[in-house]
C-alpha cells in the first residue's frame, strides 16, 4: 500500500528520504551514489514533474537552462493531489503520462516496485529504455541535467563548476534545512513548539541571504550558480503561498529589498518565467492540503509583479 502519509517527529515535520538514486552519466558509468549508471542519450529519458512543487521546478529550470526540451521529454500531474497522491488529469497546463499512460503517478512506482510503500514524489526520472526509475532526488537530477548531456545541447554552461563545488555545497545546506525545507516545517508542524522553531530558523537564515546579497549580485558572488536556482524556487512561492497558508508571515519576500530584487532578476533570465505556472502553485497549495486550509478555496492574489526592475546591476564589478 503507498504511504501518503506525512511525517512529524516531537510535532516536527521530516521529509522523507527519496527511494531511487541511480545516476545518468555521459558514459553510462556509476555516479556519485556508487549505484547503477545509466548513459545519457537523447530521447530516452522522461521527467515526470508537477509546476506547483519547488522541488520538481528545478528540473524544469535546469531542463530549460541547458536547452534540453528536446532531448528530455516531460508529463506534468494535475496541481490538485487527492490523499492517494499525484494524478494526471484534465486541467490546463496539465498533460496525460505520455509513456505509462498511468492514472495515478504511484502507479509507475509500484511497476517498478510491487511492494514500494513510500511517498510518491515528483520530480521522478524515468528511463523509456529500460522502463524503469532512475532517480527521484532532485537535487541530483539537477546535476545530471547540468552536465551528462553537454554533448546533445548548444549549452555547456557548468551551473556546478568543480572550483566552487564547496562553496556550493555548503551555502546549499542552509538554504535546505532552513528555508526550501524550512517553510513546510512551518506548514506541517503539529505543535507550537515545532512551528516556532522553523519559523526562527527560517527568517533568521532569510536575514542572513538578505544581508550577503546587498554586497554581492548572486549567493556566490558575480556567478549564478546551482545554489540561486535552489534558493529561487522556494522564494518565487514565498508571497503568493508560504506567506500565508505555511504562516511564514514575518515578512514578505517584497520586504527584502535585496531577496526580491534578486528573485526577479533571476526570473527575468530568459526562459525561467515559463517555468513558472502560479495558478499551478496556489491551486495545489490551498486546494490540496485540507488539514491546513479545510474549505480548499485559492485566494485570487496577491498580484505579484516579477518583470519589474530588479536594479542588481549595480552590484556587478
Amino acid at each position: 500500500m503507498i504511504n501518503a502519509e506525512l511525517s512529524t517527529v516531537n510535532g516536527e515535520f521530516v521529509r522523507s528520504e527519496s527511494g531511487f538514486r541511480n545516476w545518468i552519466t555521459k558514459d553510462g558509468s556509476a555516479g556519485p551514489t556508487g549505484k547503477a549508471g545509466f548513459a545519457a542519450e537523447p530521447g530516452r529519458y522522461h521527467l515526470y514533474i508537477s509546476h506547483a512543487c519547488p522541488w520538481a521546478h528545478r528540473t524544469m529550470i535546469f531542463r530549460t537552462l541547458k536547452g534540453l526540451e528536446d532531448v528530455i521529454s516531460v508529463s506534468v500531474v494535475h496541481p490538485l493531489m487527492p490523499a492517494e497522491s499525484w494524478v494526471f488529469g484534465e486541467y490546463p497546463g496539465a498533460t496525460e503520462d505520455h509513456i505509462n499512460h498511468a492514472h495515478y503517478l504511484a502507479e509507475n512506482y509500484l511497476n517498478v516496485d510491487p511492494n514500494f510503500d513510500g511517498l510518491v514524489t515528483v520530480p521522478l526520472l524515468w528511463d523509456k529504455k529500460q522502463q524503469t526509475i532512475v532517480n527521484n532526488e532532485s537535487s541530483e537530477i539537477i546535476r545530471m541535467l547540468n552536465s551528462a548531456f553537454d554533448t546533445f545541447t548548444n549549452n555547456t554552461v557548468d551551473f556546478y563548476p568543480e572550483a566552487l563545488r564547496t562553496e556550493i555545497d555548503k551555502i546549499n545546506e542552509p538554504i535546505y534545512n532552513n528555508v526550501n525545507n524550512g517553510v513546510y516545517r512551518c506548514g506541517f508542524a503539529k505543535t507550537q513548539k515545532a512551528y516556532n522553531k522553523a519559523y526562527d530558523r527560517l527568517f533568521n537564515t532569510m536575514d542572513e541571504l538578505e544581508e550577503k546579497l546587498s554586497k554581492q549580485r548572486y549567493l556566490i558572488d558575480e556567478q549564478i550558480t546551482e545554489a540561486d536556482w535552489r534558493l529561487f524556487t522556494t522564494l518565487v512561492r514565498f508571497d503568493a503561498v508560504y506567506y500565508n497558508h505555511f504562516k511564514t508571515n514575518k515578512k514578505r519576500l517584497m520586504d527584502y529589498p535585496n531577496l526580491w530584487g534578486y528573485t526577479c532578476e533571476l526570473y527575468q533570465i530568459p526562459g525561467i518565467a515559463e517555468t513558472v505556472n502560479m495558478d499551478h502553485i496556489k491551486y495545489h497549495y490551498f486546494a490540496s492540503h485540507k488539514s491546513i486550509n479545510p474549505t480548499g478555496i485559492v485566494p485570487k492574489g496577491p498580484d505579484i509583479d516579477f518583470m519589474r526592475p530588479h536594479q542588481r546591476e549595480h552590484l556587478s564589478s
